[in-house]
């Protein structure tokens, strides 16, 4: 292909990346390999997970602008959920192999056609309601990136000590306030992996910790930039893609080079030894969706804080989230369960414990039941 006969080549210099290639393991029996969590309509809305994302960023971006990174084998989905987004617009990747190769081909792709992309990359399976501030959150960091070198994170204010997610801890007096949009931006000082209760509890009590929402907003040079410092074996790989890209072979060759790059996230990779890592303190309502009890915790309950999604009856029963997508479902007595029923199989857990349920994917596939996966 060539700069010339692609639709998506325009001046504006404004990208998003949505990255939509997990196959997360923490929704099973409903999330599977076949179709995982971000192709998914969790809150029963009638729209899946990643339509909501793409619904959020036509707000800011020109659907000419919109990119999405997933498998090669969910192309098909893709093309269904989002078929407004041009074709050559989905970047297929033969392998997963997390997020700082999904960005860095990315970031390959859009420089060829824009060196001057102003860049926010965005994981395509979570949730956020308050639409009007996400937008005037990325629209900061998006300003912020264009006027200084530096990489922007988005973390979200915490409500409780929360196990589930990564934090982010920000330098407190490196306040930088958009007037316009009264969003603070501060320098990073660390980031941390999820942790346990009584951390997460000391996380928030400290008042310098945010959720690490795992969106980032970039110059496109600069983190291509901060790649070849951090990542150089990646960044040699991406290299060869380049000199490649507008080749017949392309493909075969994009095969081949995934198939020798390390697995890697870019948090891992790049931000936690970046020097130009900031972060905006996002006060908008988001979630991860990345277990059981958090769907619950999302949903709408009823008078006894049940959710129910399909044919169910509920018998002096509380406290219980129940998923059924053919036959009944009765549940009579029950408290604090979590109850999922699909083709794939059937998973019953106490609230608290859906964490494990990955544990449940790890075992099946150990054993070679890959067909319930």
């Amino acid at each position: 292909m060539s700069k010339s006969d692609n639709t998506f080549y325009h001046k504006e210099n404004k990208y998003a990346i949505i990255m939509a290639g997990g196959v997360g393991t923490r929704l099973w029996p409903r999330g599977t390999v076949k179709t995982p969590k971000q192709f998914l309509d969790i809150d029963n809305s009638g729209e899946s997970l990643i339509q909501k994302t793409y619904k959020r960023l036509e707000r800011i971006f020109e659907t000419t602008k919109i990119f999405v990174v997933t498998n090669v084998s969910y192309k098909s989905i893709v093309k269904k959920q989002i078929p407004q987004i041009p074709e050559e617009n989905i970047i297929l990747e033969p392998i997963g192999k997390n997020t700082a190769p999904c960005i860095g081909l990315s970031c390959l792709y859009i420089q060829n056609f824009n060196p001057n992309a102003l860049v926010l990359a965005i994981p395509a399976d979570q949730l956020t309601r308050n639409v009007e501030e996400f937008e005037k959150v990325v629209k900061t960091g998006l300003n912020f990136v264009e006027e200084q070198k530096g990489i922007v994170t988005i973390g979200i204010t915490p409500t409780k000590p929360e196990t589930g997610y990564g934090y982010i801890q920000y330098v407190t007096d490196s306040k930088i306030e958009n007037k316009e949009t009264q969003v603070s931006i501060y320098k990073v000082k660390t980031f941390a992996e999820k942790p346990s209760l009584e951390i997460a509890k000391e996380f928030i009590k400290s008042g310098d910790f945010l959720w690490n929402a795992g969106m980032f907003i970039f110059k496109v040079n600069v983190m291509m930039e901060e790649i070849r410092k951090h990542l150089p074996d990646l960044y040699n790989f991406l290299d060869v893609l380049s000199k490649n890209i507008y080749s017949k072979e392309f493909s075969r060759i994009l095969e081949q080079t995934f198939s020798q790059i390390k697995g890697i996230s870019i948090d891992y990779g790049v931000m936690e030894k970046s020097d130009c890592v900031y972060t905006i303190k996002a006060n908008f309502d988001w979630s991860d969706v990345g277990s059981w009890d958090e769907i619950y915790n999302l949903s709408k309950k009823d008078a006894l804080n049940n959710v129910t999604q399909g044919m169910t009856v509920m018998i002096n029963s509380k406290n219980c989230f129940v998923l059924n997508e053919q036959r009944i479902t009765a549940v009579v007595g029950c408290e604090d369960l979590i109850i999922v029923d699909t083709d794939n199989g059937l998973l019953v857990c106490k609230k608290g414990d859906s964490q494990s349920v990955r544990e449940v994917v790890d075992f099946l596939r150990r054993k070679g039941y890959d067909q319930y996966l």
